[in-house]
């Protein structure tokens, strides 16, 4: 399992913000464990929207992006600190074999999104016999 740096991040600053563009890119604070269903993604998105967070599967990779929009930054405003990540973001997690990705499911509460990725059903390793017939 993998936290992936997506395109956006060519080199991780140690605020984790980096601007491209013109724009500010983040990486947003992620726990990924492994529970007897399967595996749990949570992302910490704080005043974010649920409209403002896509959630979407490529190959083996879960994709988790949106933006936070600055509305605190305007004229006469002079920070003394600024920890708050503001602008786009994008995080991508490389699910290891083991795990349907098709049956994902996601929910965003109080901050947090939470995203379930099932275990894939195990073969049964209880033995089954098979007859064979005849064929004349």
């Amino acid at each position: 399992m993998c936290k992936v740096n997506s395109s956006l991040y060519t080199q991780k600053l140690p605020d984790s913000r980096r601007e491209v563009g013109g724009q500010t890119h983040w990486v947003p604070n992620t726990d990924v464990y492994k529970t007897s269903e399967g595996l749990v993604v949570n992302v910490e998105l704080a005043g974010l929207r649920q409209e403002d967070v896509e959630i979407a599967v490529e190959g083996n990779q879960l994709l988790i992006t949106g933006q936070r929009r600055d509305g605190v930054r305007g004229r006469g405003i002079k920070f003394l600190v600024m920890e708050v990540n503001y602008g786009v973001f994008e995080c991508v997690i490389e699910i290891p074999p083991g795990y349907d990705l098709g049956r994902t499911k996601a929910d965003y509460r109080n901050g947090f999104l939470r995203v379930e990725v099932p275990s894939t059903p195990r073969p049964s390793s209880k033995s089954i016999h098979i007859p064979v017939s005849g064929g004349q």
